[in-house]
């Protein structure tokens, strides 16, 4: 994919008539009017993306992109990057944090080694690495055109397997040691933001460290003058290739229309930045959480979705995003078995 087709690529709207068709089965359904509150919505959204009142969302899965990130060389992490590895194995054999909620809502994890810095293959990781690691934006802008381009074109290319596979909805999740760094600088250079006010401390930063990654970022956002900079430059210069793979899945749902779930802050950046390079996309996108890092809300009001989660979440992974694919399970049997008044 070249940066001309990723600028050419058209997303086709939602069509209205199928929302309606859809609300107003839910408004036939015995309950008070808009009583799922916003899984009405929600519901109405997938209808309308699947082109049927006949929805269904039994097939699914998450894409966790798992990259590592050069920025963890200034200590803005507590961790070391070689989390990012052992995470990235637990998720192969389905024993971390996501694996073991999404056997409980029957979604099939489905990790990928976009970016990890390790020459290892990793059994049960998708193999599709673009580079070992991005380099630390402290220093050298982070990845090659031609890296970007690579890792969402990965992603694209992910959804279109998943689509082809018979999969129904799908969740975005990421791995990667300081990319709460990463999709800070994002955010703040895409929406101009005042780093302070949109950093927070990840994976449990002390408060000298927090300063520390504040400073970081700031410094990278002033000396590649970012706040003048298009998303595209923004993302190859302070981004990472788990928040470009994303970025790929984001726009690959849309253009193969199939509903996607946001997940916390770093998949909400992804989000962010398919839309800002795909308009239209955002129509596909389903919120779940809020995440714990300050960025997100700024994210979501840009978007104009809102989290239907508030539970102070942050595993990462694509956690949140999974367990909001179970509430909407719940909410579908509502929409498809719920009886009408005229049964009773």
């Amino acid at each position: 994919m070249t940066k001309a087709e990723l600028d050419n690529r058209k997303i086709l709207p939602l069509e209205d008539s199928w929302y309606r068709r859809v609300k107003e089965k839910l408004d036939g359904i015995a309950k008070p009017l808009d009583g799922l509150g916003k899984f009405e919505h929600l519901i109405a959204q997938i209808g309308a993306i699947e082109k049927t009142t006949k929805i269904s969302i039994q097939k699914k899965a998450v894409l966790v992109m798992c990259a590592d990130n050069g920025v963890v060389e200034e200590q803005v992490s507590q961790s070391g990057k070689e989390v990012t590895l052992a995470v990235a194995k637990a998720m192969g054999v389905n024993n971390s944090s996501v694996g073991k909620m999404a056997a409980v809502a029957g979604v099939d994890v489905i990790p990928v080694d976009i970016g990890i810095d390790t020459d290892e293959v990793i059994p049960g990781v998708l193999p599709r690495k673009v580079a070992k690691g991005t380099k630390n934006f402290a220093k050298e802008p982070v990845m090659t055109e031609e890296e970007v381009l690579k890792a969402i074109e990965t992603g694209i290319q992910l959804v279109q397997q998943c689509h082809r596979e018979g999969y129904e909805i799908l969740a975005t999740g990421e791995m990667g040691i300081g990319n709460t760094t990463t999709s800070t600088a994002v955010a703040a250079a895409l929406l101009d933001l005042e780093v302070e006010q949109v950093t927070g401390k990840g994976a449990g930063l002390t408060d000298e460290a927090l300063k520390r990654k504040c400073r970081v970022i700031e410094e990278a956002i002033e000396k590649y003058s970012l706040r003048d900079a298009d998303a595209f430059t923004i993302l190859k210069t302070v981004g990472g290739l788990d928040i470009a793979g994303l970025t790929g899945v984001f726009i690959g749902a849309a253009i193969e229309q199939i509903p996607v779930v946001i997940d916390g802050v770093i998949s909400a950046v992804a989000a962010l930045l398919a839309e800002t390079l795909c308009k239209g996309a955002v129509n596909y996108m389903i919120p779940s959480h809020k995440s714990r890092e300050l960025a997100e809300t700024a994210i979501m009001k840009k978007l104009h979705l809102e989290p239907v989660l508030d539970a102070d979440m942050a595993l990462g992974e694509g956690t949140g995003a999974v367990m909001m694919m179970s509430l909407l399970d719940v909410a579908l049997g509502v929409y498809l078995q719920g009886a009408s008044f005229a049964n009773f």
